[in-house]
């Protein structure tokens, strides 16, 4: 199925990390294998369970233009547009601070690559922060395993450097000097919050 941008730019979602066959690695390493977004899910339906904020995914709203309708039960989307740019993956309130954020993963072991973003969800970072709303990125090297939250005012310093004619990426060493790394866990998952409430010391 295709999906499109506004501009009718095709939209390419980056590959999934490929699951282990290996019975002693899914043994020793439980859940590793899933995506940054079934983490994520999961981390937020364990902070809903438990009280702690209220926090989705955002839905992001399709133009569908071609359906294979052969018969009302084998029907196939296989072609749609977004009907909008989207912004970021998820928002919500957290003790009375609204959070939105984005999640992102990189097959590179170095950098992440600045073009993971676009310029207009940049924009409506900068926009939730002006209005005293919490905006960050949750960065995801793959091969590595390793986590990390990236404030937004470093990810806005990495992307004016960019703008002027700097680096097009975000080194690894860079992410682990100023980002905030995220140890995985059982209940939950990707524990943020927990990055969050040392930042604003709630």
């Amino acid at each position: 199925m295709e999906f499109h941008y506004p501009n009718g730019k095709k939209y390419r979602r980056e590959p999934s990390p490929q699951k282990s066959n290996n019975k002693e690695k899914i043994i020793s390493y439980s859940k590793r294998g899933m995506t940054l977004e079934e983490d994520l899910n999961e981390t937020n339906l364990y902070y809903l369970s438990k009280g702690m904020a209220v926090i989705h995914k955002k839905p992001t709203p399709i133009q569908i233009v071609q359906v294979d309708y052969q018969s009302r039960s084998t029907a196939v989307i296989k072609e749609a547009y977004f009907r909008q740019a989207s912004t970021t993956d998820y928002n919500g309130v957290y003790k009375g601070k609204y959070i939105d954020f984005e999640a992102k993963e990189t097959q590179s072991n170095t950098s992440f690559p600045l073009r993971n973003f676009h310029e207009h969800q940049i924009n409506h970072m900068k926009n939730v922060v002006s209005h005293n709303g919490i905006a960050f990125v949750i960065l995801r090297f793959v091969n590595a395993d390793e986590v990390f939250l990236l404030e937004s005012k470093d990810l806005f310093s990495f992307w004016d450097r960019m703008e002027s004619g700097g680096r097009k990426s975000i080194k690894r060493e860079e992410i682990i000097s100023c980002g905030h790394r995220i140890e995985y866990g059982l209940h939950p998952r990707i524990d943020y919050l927990k990055v969050i409430q040392q930042l604003l010391l709630i």
